[in-house]
């Protein structure tokens, strides 16, 4: 989730990537709106969907097909959505985030060597625009290892256009033809603009005035409520975490022992006015109003939103996510 400018990346350093890539590749590819109440679904534990019927895939507008422009066709029972957090570290976790339908994961964070506590599989990967480098430096975990995975990338209109300016687009479709059976979808400049506004009707806050990035774990919840019938949210902590003086410190990232504290950067994030930030606990607060009345639990460390007292100035009282069409 880190926030950078548009990279370019050349065509040519992806070339040498990938051609050393083995991959067997089943495609994949229909459409739902963010759904505005889920409490309606059945409430189990975070284990597998017992006698599972086949059902069709969902077809979700604004997640296109880098070659085909085709609407991404996908829909889960169950998701463990498992963040990048070092609250995952130790967790054991693994077993039941892979007895999950599908298993959601963000940019890089790796499985390989983590699997007992963050599980084996992935089913979706939501990747930031400035994270497709790192994701081909880790080439042989991230693609090679996970052969049905969706890869779903977002990023600002600069960098995801389709009319040869587009860099991160450019290298993703060159990417796409040099392995066809690679499924990667981009978010669309309408839906961007959908993901803005939903933030703005739950936080009262508008996004570029106050040199917000949504993160890409705003993204990936979003998503997850279009795709999922039942969201298990494995890593995250509640809004008011880090202002209590009690709790344990961890790293940011798992797979980084040694990086950033992860309180220190969501109160930094949160805090600062200069520049371009995250709003880690703004957004946290809209997860927790979302999860009162949405199909949402959250796990390691385990937490209700009816515990919790933060609200946002300005937040929309109805908790409720808003339709967002593509």
């Amino acid at each position: 989730m880190k926030i950078r400018v548009c990279q370019g990346i050349s065509g040519i350093i992806i070339i040498t990537m990938v051609t050393s890539i083995m991959l067997v590749y089943n495609s994949s590819s229909r459409d739902r709106s963010f759904p505005s109440v889920l409490s309606s679904l059945s409430q189990h534990s975070d284990g597998p969907v017992s006698s599972p019927k086949p059902q069709s895939p969902s077809t979700l507008e604004g997640y296109t097909g880098v070659m085909d422009r085709k609407h991404l066709k996908m829909h889960c029972r169950t998701c463990a959505l498992v963040t990048s957090s070092g609250q995952l570290t130790g967790s054991k976790k693994g077993e039941k985030i892979d007895r999950s339908e599908c298993v959601i994961r963000m940019n890089d964070a790796p499985n390989i060597g983590y699997q007992h506590d963050v599980g084996r599989r992935t089913s979706l990967r939501v990747i930031a625009h400035s994270s497709l480098q790192r994701v081909l430096r880790s080439r042989q975990q991230l693609l090679n290892a996970s052969q049905d995975t969706v890869f779903i990338f977002w990023g600002p209109n600069s960098c995801m256009r389709r009319d040869g300016k587009g860099h991160v687009y450019n290298n993703l479709r060159l990417l796409n033809q040099l392995l066809p059976k690679l499924k990667i979808y981009i978010i669309s400049r309408l839906k961007m603009l959908k993901f803005d506004e939903l933030f703005k009707k739950e936080t009262g806050i508008d996004r570029k005035s106050s040199n917000s990035w949504l993160s890409t774990g705003w993204f990936t919840m979003a998503i997850a409520l279009e795709l999922c019938d039942r969201i298990n949210v494995y890593g995250m902590v509640p809004p008011d975490y880090c202002r209590s003086f009690s709790h344990p410190s961890v790293p940011y990232h798992y797979y980084e022992p040694s990086g950033p504290n992860e309180c220190t950067m969501y109160l930094s994030h949160e805090r600062s006015r200069r520049g371009s930030h995250h709003r880690f606990i703004t957004e946290k607060t809209v997860f927790a109003n979302w999860a009162r009345t949405s199909n949402i639990h959250f796990y390691q460390p385990d937490w209700k939103p009816g515990n919790l007292t933060a609200v946002i100035p300005g937040m929309n009282s109805s908790s409720t996510p808003v339709p967002a069409g593509s």
